[in-house]
């Protein structure tokens, strides 16, 4: 009597093999890229922050009599040494808000604020002569 015989042979397991080897290499690729970006909300957020901060304080500054207030390129003040890696840039210019010929004299203020992966967010607020 002759048996059918079960089982796999030494290429079917090899090609096996080398299938669940791919995507596994695959998976792993993509969970590695998914990680890799995962703090970019943190400093994203982190940045939102420290410029809205400065943003606010520069809004009510007299920085025509004050104008060392206006930061250049340098780490954020008053903050722990965790976010000193951050840059922050401010430009303060003269703008005008309203229709043409009804126009309304305003200061531009932009907040640049470099995160530590070199990522800039910039919020701008103006502030007229109430």
């Amino acid at each position: 009597m002759i048996r059918s015989q079960r089982g796999m042979t030494l290429v079917e397991l090899v090609i096996s093999i080398v299938i669940i080897g791919i995507a596994a290499a695959a998976l792993f690729s993509a969970i590695a890229s998914i990680t890799a970006r995962s703090s970019d909300p943190m400093l994203r957020q982190q940045s939102l922050m420290i410029a809205e901060s400065y943003l606010e304080a520069l809004l009510v500054a007299d920085l025509a009599s004050y104008p060392d207030l206006i930061p250049s390129d340098e780490e954020p003040k008053g903050i722990d040494k965790e976010l000193s890696a951050y840059r922050v840039t401010a430009v303060v210019g003269d703008a005008e808000l309203g229709p043409a010929g009804n126009q309304v004299d305003a200061v531009r203020i932009d907040v640049s604020v470099t995160d530590p992966a070199g990522q800039t967010l910039t919020l701008t607020g103006y502030r007229t002569d109430y």
